[in-house]
This record gives C-alpha cells, structure tokens and sequence, in this order.
C-alpha cells in the first residue's frame, strides 16, 4: 500500500525511482512496461485524492454526511480519468497470484471508461508479459518498488512526475535507437522551440510526434514565461503512425498535466488527420524531427496521398522522403516551420534539387543551422535544423541566415561517445537568429542570389568559413588525456608481470 506523503517527492527521488525499475528490468524487457505502470499508478493515486477533494468539497457547499458525499464524489464531473473502485492500485495488487490478470483486466477496464485511454493504456500485453516465471517475478518487483510513493498531486513536487517518465525515455533511447526508435535530445528541442517562440493563443503541430517532446517542450515555454494558464491557451496538435509509439505520447502529455493537446495515429503523408470542413488544418507553428531519408514515398505513392496538392513543389524520389516532410510542413503552416534534417537534404540534386530550389526562390527560407556531431542517439552524423518563414521581414525576405553552431557542444554528462548542447550554446544560436547577423566564423546572412550561385547547395560550410581552418589543439586537455593512457598503460604493465611471476617467465 503507498505511502502517505510527509514530504514532497522530488524529481530527483522519482528519478532514482524509476532507474531502480529500470535496473530490474535491464535490456531483456520492453521499457514501455514501465512507462504503464507509473502511468496506471498515478491514474489511481489521483483518483484517490479527487474523491476526497470532492467529498469536502460537497461537504462544505451542501452540509450532507460523508458517506452521501462519498457516492456524489465519484461522479465524472469531479475527475480527470474515470478509474472503477476494483481496479484501482490497491485492487489490483492485493492477491499476489492474480496479480497479471488484474493487470490486464485494469488497464481493459480503464480504457473502456475513458474513451481518451483507449489503444493507449492497453496497448501493452501484461499476460504475455509473464508467460514466464521469471516476469511474473519481475512485475511483483516492479509493483513493490512502485508502492514506494504516492503518486498524488499533494505529493508530488512541480513536474516530477513528468520529468521521470521523460527520464525513462532518455535512458533507453541508445537501446531503442538500435531497433529504429527515436528520441530527439530535449536540448535540441529546447533549441527549436526558444527559436519559434510559441505565444498563448497558438496552434502548435507535429506530424511526427514519437513520443510527444517537441509539443511538451512547447508547452514548456510557455509555463515557464508566463504561467500554466497561459500554457495550457497553447494548442498542440501531433500525429504518429506507430500505434505504440503514439500511446507514449498520449500518456507523456498526461503525465506533464497538459490539457490542450490533441494527438492521432496516423500516416501525415499519406492521410493526414487534422481536417476542416475545407480541406488540411493550418497552424500557427509546425516543427518535427522526422525519419531521416525514409524510403518510400516515391512520386507513386504521394500521388495516391489525400491532398496531394501539398506536394505542388515536386516529388521526392523513392529513397528520400526528406523534403516531402518539408512541403507537407509548409503547406500546414501559416508561419513559420522548424525541422531537422539530414545534411544530405541540403545539397542533393536531381528532383530533391528542383524542390529545394523552388522554396529558395519562393524566399520562404529563414535559416540553416549546423548542428554538432554526435548528439543524436541513433547516429553520430550532424543533422541541420532549417526554419521556414511564411511572414519573413521585408529587410530579410532575401535573406537567408546561415549558422554553423558545429563547435557548440559539451560532453555528454552520462554517455562518454555523446555531446550534448549546452544552455550556453542553445543561448548563442537563438541569439543569432533574432538578431539575423554575421558573426565572424559563426553566423553569414546571404542573399538568395548567393545560393542560387552555389547551385542551390545549402551546405553552412558552403558559406560560413571559420576564422581558422587550422584545428586548435587543446594543450590541457591533450596533456590530460596522455596522462590518463599512460596510468592505464602502467596498470596493465603490472598486471601483466603479475601473471608472468605466477606461470614463472619472471622472477
């Protein structure tokens, strides 16, 4: 049974909470596992503390007796998520040897009461999860470890709850990057969304979604500047063609108690969701970290695609969805679009040329900016973020800002092959763009005219030179490192004529 609290549960206490699963489960179960019961867990915790802000709540305005507020109080006015007295946490755990079926039956019970949580709660299998003893084990761990807490509002402190489930994401994103998944680093979100600079009152839009960062980063913004309530006047919208995938979103925004947000299953290529009785939505902003040079959206494809009009530019080949993604953004945009992109969709040519060449010519181009290598889970390549602008200043409509933010990185504080951008860093490229300047070996502003000399080459090498092309050697640094080959060296020396001293080669 969890815990009454008698302190804030901190961010860094769910943290280590949920690494503790983490470390149960290690690499031979699915994560997402996981990532249901913290959310099932927090389902039933804050149903718990609804009834009884309900009940004193009926109490005080009518005068009726506890046990009649009580039946009032599970009314669905007074909850955000409908969860049945039988298959709240406490129910579902009491008899240990029905401890899978319960499961089951809880999230199928859920999700039939909420028609929200429906293919997001039960989309993961729990009976066969623990087909093996060895699982049925695990899961009464994981159940154990998470009785640790009260998942309440009361008990939680700000956005911990999020910030775990979020903190999950991020640990097993190397793992998952291996089987195709990906997780777009929260600094490089971070830098798109202070970029676009989201307002109260805004459509935000993600047509790749994964599992929700971009929108809840927008949403972020927002809290952060002006309050909750303006956040929650952010409308987010986000469409995602894994099943599974979408269902972490789902609970993702749920977790981070964000009201506003409206998320679909689907194709955005092919059969975009978001419709208006006169054809696609449009939105304030669109932003999107899609599938790097996804195949298979040929120009056979798209033209079987609904609103096929977006493609008006040209269609990609068969082996380079890229810009595909980008006229779908721009046609769903009614400002401004920011999306990261392999390097290769800057320079191409053939029909990725004559597309990129048209939207250059168009002048809806606002900026290139490099990223540093190494940042992305899933490959070491550095990617580029390019933002469009629909409503480009008139000073600026010929201009295009390019940015090489290569070298603005620091080491990764958990993973010793990965960089990470810096606050810092994320400061000096937004600072950059807003102002649209030439920074010596860091930012060029060029004309339209200029690219179309570079054959429509968006490269940021192309135009930004740096001050030397001289690599700088770090004598610190390098010292440093020598040092710490020769200890090892050292170590191993001494291992080695321990060794040869036992089989007798040396005295």
């Amino acid at each position: 049974m969890a815990v009454d609290c008698f302190s804030k549960i901190t961010k860094n206490d769910l943290v280590k909470l949920v690494d503790n699963a983490a470390d149960l489960i290690r690499t031979s179960v699915d994560y997402k596992y996981i990532l249901v019961l913290l959310f099932i867990k927090r389902l039933s915790d804050r149903w718990k503390e609804e009834i009884e802000d309900a009940m004193s709540e009926i109490m005080e305005e009518t005068g009726i007796d506890e046990s009649e507020a009580a039946k009032r109080a599970v009314s669905n006015e007074f909850h955000s998520f409908m969860v049945p007295e039988n298959v709240l946490w406490n129910n579902i755990r009491k008899d240990r040897d029905k401890l899978t079926e319960n499961m089951s039956r809880a999230i199928n019970e859920i999700a039939k009461q909420n028609k929200e949580l429906d293919g997001v709660v039960n989309r993961i299998d729990f009976i066969d999860f623990t087909k093996t003893r060895e699982n049925r084990i695990l899961l009464e761990q994981l159940f154990a470890l998470f009785d640790k807490y009260n998942f309440s509002n009361k008990c939680i402190e700000g956005d911990a709850m999020g910030d775990a489930y979020e903190h999950i994401l991020m640990r097993f994103a190397p793992e998952k990057a291996k089987e195709g998944e990906v997780y777009t680093p929260r600094e490089v979100v971070r830098l798109m969304v202070d970029i676009l600079d989201p307002q109260p009152g805004m459509s935000v839009y993600d047509p790749a979604c994964g599992s929700g960062g971009m929108l809840i980063e927008a949403y972020e913004h927002v809290k952060s500047r002006m309050g909750v309530d303006k956040a929650n006047r952010v409308g987010l919208y986000g469409e995602e063609r894994s099943p599974t995938t979408y269902a972490l979103a789902k609970m993702n925004t749920i977790l981070h108690d964000i009201s506003e947000s409206h998320l679909e299953v689907g194709d955005s290529l092919l059969y975009p969701k978001f419709k208006t009785a006169s054809g696609l939505r449009h939105f304030d902003f669109v932003l999107a970290n899609p599938p790097w040079s996804q195949k298979g959206y040929g120009e056979d494809t798209l033209k079987q695609a609904e609103f096929k009009d977006r493609y008006a530019y040209g269609f990609v080949p068969q082996r380079y969805g890229d810009w595909a993604w980008i006229e779908h953004m721009l046609y769903t945009s009614k400002s401004k679009v920011a999306v990261i992109m392999d390097q290769g969709a800057l320079f191409r040519s053939n029909s990725e040329k004559i597309i990129r060449q048209k939207i250059v010519d168009e002048k809806l181009l606002d900026s290139v900016t490099l990223l540093p290598e190494k940042i992305f889970y899933n490959t070491g390549a550095a990617g580029a973020i390019l933002i469009f602008n629909k409503e480009k200043q008139e000073e600026y409509r010929d201009k295009v800002l390019f940015i090489d933010a290569s070298r603005e990185y620091g080491k990764h504080p958990d993973m010793r092959k990965l960089n990470i951008i810096t606050n810092d860093n994320i400061d000096r490229i937004v600072s950059a763009y807003k102002k649209f300047e030439s920074i010596d070996g860091f930012s060029k502003v060029v004309s339209v005219d200029e690219i179309k000399e570079k054959d429509y080459n968006l490269n940021v090498t192309t135009f930004v030179i740096p001050i030397n092309n001289e690599s700088s050697i770090d004598i610190t640094g390098t010292i440093e490192e020598l040092n710490g080959i020769n200890t090892d060296l050292t170590e191993v020396e001494e291992k080695l004529n321990g060794y040869l001293k036992e089989l007798g080669y040396i005295d």
